[in-house]
């Protein structure tokens, strides 16, 4: 099987002692391919590392995470333009706003996350977004952008059966990872509601990781396990999940 991971934090310190072995046991596993969503300015050196080091394989992308967005903002949104100027990248994020953690900020996410989806626009890159309690205003906010400017995925969609409706009519794909193996997940449902032909598997490495690794630091090799969760929930074979959620993620970051 060949599978692709569309979103792992691999350049982070907790793969500091072992990244190459990690990269290894994936490639190995059949996750061939990485992509990397960047967080903020602190992130860009040591994620162009590991694509330095493992090329073909980690893939770079460039945005500012929302928990990032602070009082300095504009720099940071201006440094994420210099940098999609100068280097390519393969999608624009991960973006979006998150309600979870602090909400001092919300204007200002909302204004970032609109920045990124003009970014997206015009470099003709899927838009990487992160919804953490903020999904009715992101998708709010994408129809306000207008229908059918951009496309991107849903990174470890959070939403209902009716939400992951409205994110698939809008032409967007939802991540799927390690928590569609969680005990009470409502995450399967959704996955049925999209589709196969509307779903990337992500790893969210380190974070994530599916059971049985459970609250242990997550890889891409363990995407295999997301794939037979999916197999099981979608009643397609292993491969079909593989080759189907491949070839969509080949064509939304043009691979």
């Amino acid at each position: 099987m060949q599978i692709i991971d569309t979103h792992c934090h691999i350049y982070l310190p907790e793969f500091d002692n072992d990244r190459g072995e990690v990269v290894e046991r994936s490639v190995r596993d059949g996750v061939r391919t990485i992509l990397m969503p960047n967080i903020d300015s602190s992130s860009v050196a040591p994620m162009l590392a590991a694509e330095k080091n493992y090329p073909g394989i980690c893939m770079p992308m460039m945005a500012l995470h929302p928990t990032s967005v602070k009082g300095n903002f504009r720099l940071e949104l201006e440094g994420v333009e210099t940098r999609l100027a100068e280097h390519k990248y393969y999608g624009i994020g991960e973006t979006g706003i998150d309600l979870y953690w602090d909400k001092t900020f919300i204007s200002e996410q909302i204004i970032s996350f609109r920045r990124h989806l003009e970014l997206a626009e015009d470099y003709n890159l899927p838009v990487i977004i992160h919804a953490r309690e903020s999904l009715e205003t992101i998708i709010k906010e994408i129809k306000s952008f207008g229908p059918g400017r951009v496309e991107g995925v849903f990174h470890a969609f959070p939403g209902s059966v009716n939400e992951a409706r409205q994110v698939v009519e809008m032409g967007f794909l939802i991540g799927i990872g390690g928590v569609i193996t969680f005990r009470n997940s409502r995450l399967g449902d959704a996955a049925i509601e999209a589709g196969i032909n509307s779903i990337v598997l992500e790893t969210d490495a380190p974070y994530l990781a599916p059971v049985p690794h459970r609250g242990k630091r997550n890889e891409s090799s363990f995407l295999t396990l997301v794939v037979n969760k999916l197999s099981e929930l979608l009643a397609i074979t292993p491969a079909e999940v593989a080759d189907r959620t491949t070839a969509n993620a080949k064509r939304l970051f043009k691979i």
